[in-house]
């Protein structure tokens, strides 16, 4: 899997221009973070001294920018989730190549947290981490923190292919907005372009006689004529069940516009207690009431329920585009992956159909404390060249933060989608900001014990509202965390 990113800007002042022109037809997958414990209390405590110096600068050339000393270790841990870890294999290879008296120590795991923190907590950190997957570290804590080292120089820095650009200049939009917390730093680089949504076989769509849903009458009529050849409506990751909002979310807010999920972005009093919020989650129950979600999904992983639905049990998923590389090896070569946005209510929605959920993914940071940031950032740098990018693209089924690198790939159809839903979508993008700023209040509170027990039967929508309400007014009053809003 990928990674909700962690991404957190008050977009300073530009906050529509940010999320709107976020994605600006371009495409496609990022990553997803999942699950998350109350962690790095000990790990952002600020702490620990760390054993060992910082490396000294080295010589900056044309070559070397950002000034790496070309003897010192660079340390890069890896989420090794849906992308698999062969494209960042890729780039260390450049980067001991440029700097041959160097050995770059990699390594992967889905660890990243449980792996990681104590390293935090000791002032001794790697030197890049790709902080994604169901242990991704909470951002809003890192930042708040003092814990990440601020990204400008690396964005500032020449880009790898044309001195004449800065990075930051070679960058989709919003890329840059969505790594900032608070001002002009940047702390995160988020390396992925994600599409959420909802995720189905145009040839099993197909072979219901029927097209992708635009009301919710439609869709229960697709997900009835499903059932009737055997077929579950839906199906999704139901021990993450914080995958649900990659179609819920953006639902809401075509139905109530972005102004709904700001405010539950805010935390701002009975946010979720929008009539748009309370329709959308009537509508989420009622498949769950009709039948319509694949029997034993509340039991299932991200996996499990991914290839259920690759195998023809459900038809619909909400997922990420990750999803197409992470279920390449059960997806049948005659399946037809598409994406679509979210289906509305009816006509009365604010926003039109083709509203979606599309931001970048995979976050990249840089800790404070390593000992070699300047190695960390000069890794991030070579990623971000065309060659890596392509180099991406071609192997993992996505889009990278680097505006290009698609020249000479042929786009799977899963991309291709993607790359549609966005061009469908038009300025109608929406990015919430809350699994980025409050991951322990997203995914072990709203989405286990809201979400993931309304959808399993054990709370109605109005129960689920009243308790998710209350989470998000805890959060609210909580001092010992950071609170953002947009600007």
């Amino acid at each position: 899997m990928g990674s909700t990113s962690a991404q957190n800007p008050e977009y300073n002042g530009s906050a529509r221009v940010g999320r709107r022109d976020l994605i600006k037809r371009s495409a496609a997958l990022g990553l997803i973070s999942v699950p998350t414990m109350s962690f790095l209390s000990a790990c952002a405590s600020g702490g620990g001294g760390g054993n060992g110096d910082k490396a000294k600068e080295g010589k900056k050339t044309a070559k070397n920018p950002l000034a790496v000393n070309d003897t010192a270790q660079m340390e890069f841990v890896l989420f090794d989730g849906g992308f698999g870890k062969e494209y960042a294999e890729d780039a260390v290879k450049i980067y001991e190549t440029n700097f041959p008296k160097v050995t770059v120590k990699f390594a992967a795991t889905q660890k990243i947290q449980s792996t990681l923190q104590p390293r935090f907590n000791q002032g001794t950190p790697p030197d890049l981490i790709d902080n994604s997957g169901a242990e991704q570290m909470d951002m809003g804590v890192l930042v708040g923190k003092d814990q990440l080292a601020d990204l400008t120089p690396l964005l500032d820095a020449p880009s790898y292919d044309d001195p004449s650009k800065k990075v930051r200049d070679t960058l989709r939009p919003g890329i840059v907005e969505m790594g900032q917390f608070d001002g002009e730093k940047v702390w995160i680089l988020y390396y992925a372009y994600t599409v959420y949504g909802v995720w189905y076989s145009q040839k099993a769509l197909d072979s219901l006689d029927e097209q992708y849903p635009e009301t919710w009458d439609q869709m229960l009529a697709v997900c009835e004529k499903a059932k009737k050849k055997g077929m579950a409506g839906w199906t999704y990751a139901g021990k993450y069940p914080y995958y649900l909002p990659f179609s819920l979310y953006p639902m809401i807010g075509k139905v109530g516009g972005v102004e709904v999920l700001d405010a539950i972005d805010n935390l701002e009093p009975n946010a979720w207690k929008h009539p748009a919020v309370k329709a959308c989650f009537e509508a989420y129950y009622e498949l769950y009431k009709k039948g319509y979600v694949l029997k034993g999904t509340p039991g299932l992983d991200h996996i499990q329920s991914q290839t259920a639905w690759a195998q023809g049990k459900a038809l619909f998923i909400p997922n990420g585009s990750w999803v197409e590389n992470e279920s390449a090896n059960v997806i049948p070569k005659d399946f037809d992956l598409a994406v679509s946005a979210p289906t509305g209510i009816d006509s009365s929605d604010k926003m039109p159909f083709g509203t979606i959920w599309a931001s970048g993914g995979e976050p990249f940071i840089v800790p404070a404390k390593a000992k070699n940031t300047a190695g960390g950032m000069e890794q991030l740098r070579i990623m971000l060249s065309e060659a890596s990018s392509r180099n991406f693209t071609g192997k993992v089924k996505s889009l990278t933060a680097y505006n290009g690198g698609t020249d000479g790939i042929t786009l799977t159809p899963g991309l291709k989608s993607g790359v549609a839903a966005l061009d469908k979508a038009g300025q109608n993008v929406v990015n919430p900001r809350l699994q980025d700023w409050y991951v322990q209040l997203q995914k072990e509170k709203i989405g286990v014990s809201g979400l993931g027990e309304m959808m399993a039967g054990r709370l109605t929508p109005a129960e689920a509202i009243k308790k998710i309400q209350g989470f998000a007014d805890e959060a609210a009053k909580d001092t010992s965390i950071k609170h953002y809003k947009h600007q």
